[in-house]
């Protein structure tokens, strides 16, 4: 059985342009990329509500490719119903590429230009394909992919979610491997850094948040062009009670203590030393309380782990971007820190007046979806006159 070992997402306007038109969700097991159009509002609102809708996950026993084409079709006609009604938001559109990690298959589903690769046994395996005019051509034979790098109409569209009242959505799913990392990325990083570099990037950093925050640097030293949007994750195996047993995996149960059998009291001249058996005993019944005084640390250590991984706060990254961050805002001597960064928005802290400021960053403890809900409402601009 496949579960998500780990995970990590951050987003960066990037060095060209004004706002920050791409959203990201990140639910394990299911994980979801979208890059706006139509401009800096339009194209924020038509990413963010392909998002919203799979804020809920899946429908439980559902089948996942299904699923998520349904879910793909919904935010399409949500999408272009808005673009149809209201003015400011005409034309508007937006890409997007959902995976979700099953049992034992990770199923995708995709619309436009954003992508989803998949790092396995040292190779970059690419598992879409961009519906864009210069991808097509490459598909027709009409163009090398190095003519595509610099054609004119390289950032063309071809299918989007809101245009058109219905939308094809492409769908697979692939069987899944422990030890397989996943990228999902608007093409805001992949029109900076070739293929190549995505694998150079990603195979020398051992860690998925140091390999996210390289790709987004390198991408902006490339120019940043573009919005840059990252999600990475990485799968591993874990055996269920029937995978168990017919592996010859046993439950390890705990053994009570042998019964203290009373002997006949010797004389006092008698002073034999103690059988082995007997001081192996005493020693053991020595250590009992030592081992408890262990496993009660451990347990509470676990439990402030759990805790400290169910809360949220806001903050800055180094970069000055209001960030989510997951744990407690403490950091414990030696530079250990009880919090990482969950996801980084496009929004600057600099551009909030200072009491607003003051109110965000707080660092006040919130549920994920408090936190998840305060960024949405900052990065579509409805937070800064507050």
């Amino acid at each position: 059985m496949l579960r998500v070992a780990e995970h990590w997402c951050g987003t960066d306007t990037g060095l060209q342009r004004r706002a920050n038109e791409d959203s990201l969700l990140v639910r394990s097991p299911l994980f979801v990329v979208a890059d706006g159009m139509g401009g800096a509002q339009a194209g924020e609102v038509a990413s963010s509500v392909a998002v919203e809708t799979f804020r809920d996950g899946l429908d439980d026993g559902s089948d996942p490719e299904s699923s998520l084409v349904t879910q793909v079709e919904q935010a399409n006609s949500r999408i272009n119903e808005l673009s149809r009604t209201k003015v400011e938001h005409a034309g508007m559109g937006t890409t997007i590429t959902a995976v979700y990690v099953g049992e034992r298959d990770v199923s995708i589903a995709h619309v436009g230009d954003s992508r989803a690769y998949c790092l396995r046994d040292g190779e970059l395996l690419r598992l879409t394909d961009d519906h864009s005019l210069v991808d097509e051509l490459i598909r027709q034979g009409k163009l090398t992919p190095e003519e595509a790098e610099e054609h004119p109409q390289r950032s063309v569209i071809t299918r989007a979610l809101g245009p058109e009242a219905t939308v094809e959505v492409d769908v697979r799913s692939l069987r899944g491997r422990a030890g397989d990392v996943y990228l999902l990325c608007s093409d805001g990083l992949t029109t900076m850094l070739g293929e190549i570099e995505l694998l150079d990037v990603l195979v020398s950093h051992e860690r998925l948040r140091d390999a996210g925050e390289a790709l987004i640097a390198a991408a902006n030293a490339a120019g940043g062009k573009d919005n840059i949007t990252v999600v990475l994750f990485g799968l591993e195996e874990v055996l269920t009670e029937a995978e168990r047993l017919a592996d010859g995996h046993t439950t390890i149960t705990a053994l009570a203590p042998a019964p203290v059998v009373p002997r006949r009291p010797r004389r006092a001249a008698q002073t034999p030393q103690p059988k082995k058996g007997a001081r192996l005993r005493r020693s053991l019944r020595r250590l009992r309380a030592p081992v408890a005084a262990l496993v009660v640390v451990g347990v509470l250590a676990a439990g402030a782990y759990l805790a400290f991984q169910s809360v949220y706060f806001i903050g800055t990254n180094q970069r000055g971007l209001v960030t989510m961050f997951q744990g407690v805002p403490y950091e414990l001597p030696g530079g250990i820190k009880l919090y990482t960064s969950n996801y980084v928005s496009g929004v600057s802290a600099s551009t909030f007046p200072a009491a607003r400021r003051q109110a965000l960053l707080d660092h006040s403890l919130r549920s994920e979806g408090d936190a998840a809900e305060l960024m949405r409402q900052l990065e579509l601009g409805q937070l800064g006159a507050q």
